[in-house]
């Protein structure tokens, strides 16, 4: 299987087809998602397991899956765990897999590190593999002229209805917003923002890094100023950027931010963050791994 890409930069991303490839699935297997096999991810580790070929009635393309489960797992086994789902998947884990081969988020060492030291309740987190060249399609929410995309309420549906449930049948996970989480950078920012509030009533807490809030002439803040009134809970949020990003990318993410808290969001629900010296790659995200854990599930439970 050829190894998925996170894309080319999200300035210069190619532009999707037109033509979609035809849906095939095996209709008369109960179990067709993707096989119960759980295999070692290529860098050991046993509490990450990683399950090949996703597939979905929602989107035409597969997608490998990779599951972190937290120290506690397997030592509380009637313990249930909140559950954080992050976009790139290949990019959060394993250096072999990343679009940028030995550099990843290190999101298992930041976990276990937060988790250890009383700072993060023990959460599970699955990475969502992107699809390399259908990366831009299913990761925004609207279609541009230009590029293409629009496809992000199908991966939406493909996440609520598809993996959701079958991640709940395998593993022992909180039920509840409160409980569930969503994230990403870059495009995988974008589609984390807008899904949240679409879903608000399923997602309670995003993790938004470095999103491309320039996508189709800024459309998601027109989005956000027309949902956020409607939203009978609000999902608590990371939102941060680099500011070695490029200039554009900072003065977008302000501008979310402030859009943000002109709608609603407080202090308690938003924790708004430039890095000093952040750049937008796997490195840079890394660090920021433990400090939105912290804020998004606090071992305190708020």
């Amino acid at each position: 299987m050829a190894r998925p890409k996170r894309g080319k930069a999200d300035l210069n991303l190619e532009r999707s087809g037109d033509t979609k490839p035809q849906l095939r699935w095996p209709l008369g297997d109960a179990d067709w998602h993707a096989a119960w096999e759980q295999l070692e991810a290529e860098t050991p580790h046993e509490r990450l397991k990683v399950h090949r070929g996703f597939r979905s009635h929602m989107l035409p393309d597969s997608r490998d899956l990779i599951v972190y489960l937290p120290p506690q797992y397997d030592t509380e086994s009637n313990r249930h765990f909140p559950i954080l789902y992050l976009h790139d998947g290949q990019n959060l884990f394993d250096p072999a897999t990343s679009f940028i081969k030995g550099r990843t988020w290190m999101v298992r060492e930041a976990a276990d590190t937060a988790i250890e030291a009383g700072e993060v309740e023990p959460l599970i987190i699955v990475g969502i593999y992107n699809t390399g060249d259908r990366r831009l399609a299913e990761y925004t929410h609207e279609r541009d002229w230009q590029m293409g995309g629009g496809e992000a309420d199908s991966y939406g549906a493909l996440i609520t209805k598809e993996l959701m449930p079958w991640i709940a049948g395998r593993y022992r996970v909180k039920a509840g917003r409160e409980h569930t989480g969503m994230g990403g950078s870059s495009l995988g920012g974008l589609v984390s923002i807008y899904l949240g509030l679409k879903y608000a009533e399923v997602f309670g807490r995003l993790a938004v890094l470095s999103p491309s809030v320039w996508w189709n002439h800024k459309g998601i803040l027109g989005i956000l100023n027309e949902m956020a009134p409607h939203l009978r809970h609000k999902p608590r949020i990371w939102l941060d950027v680099g500011d070695h990003e490029g200039r554009m990318t900072l003065r977008d993410t302000e501008l979310l931010a402030k859009r943000l808290t002109s709608n609603g969001w407080d202090e308690s629900h938003l924790h708004f963050e430039k890095i000093r010296g952040g750049t937008h790659d796997e490195g840079s995200w890394a660090g920021r791994v433990g400090p939105l854990l912290r804020f998004l599930f606090p071992a305190d439970g708020r």
